[in-house]
């Protein structure tokens, strides 16, 4: 498990040799707060539209693409994007945001069950 600030170039790095990596993250794209997305990233475009709210150099979603681009797209790849409702700094969590956060987690421990 590693934490990461989710600035595109670090994720690449942290990824670049891992066979399987899980990125969780909170997206915006207008729905309802605490609604998780999935994107097995290694099978199919990240929408762009999801991470758009970034300060980061380029999000997630760019960091993908970009990976997937050069050829170094870890060989499994599942993104969860949890819709946000606040991100404002220093927000606590809703608790439809953690209850989602509890579903992912959950997910995630089911794939190694």
């Amino acid at each position: 498990v590693l934490e990461q600030s989710g600035e595109g170039a670090a994720l690449m790095e942290a990824w670049r040799e891992a066979e399987f990596v899980i990125l969780v993250d909170a997206v915006s794209s207008g729905a309802e707060p605490g609604t998780i997305h999935h994107f097995a990233a290694h099978q199919q475009t990240v929408p762009a539209r999801f991470f758009h709210y970034s300060t980061h150099a380029f999000s997630v979603a760019e960091a993908v693409e970009m990976a997937r681009a050069l050829g170094s797209l870890p060989p499994r790849l599942l993104v969860y994007g949890i819709e946000g409702k606040s991100f404002a700094a220093g927000q606590e969590l809703s608790p439809e945001i953690a209850q989602a956060a509890e579903v992912v987690t959950a997910q995630i421990l089911a794939l190694f069950a």
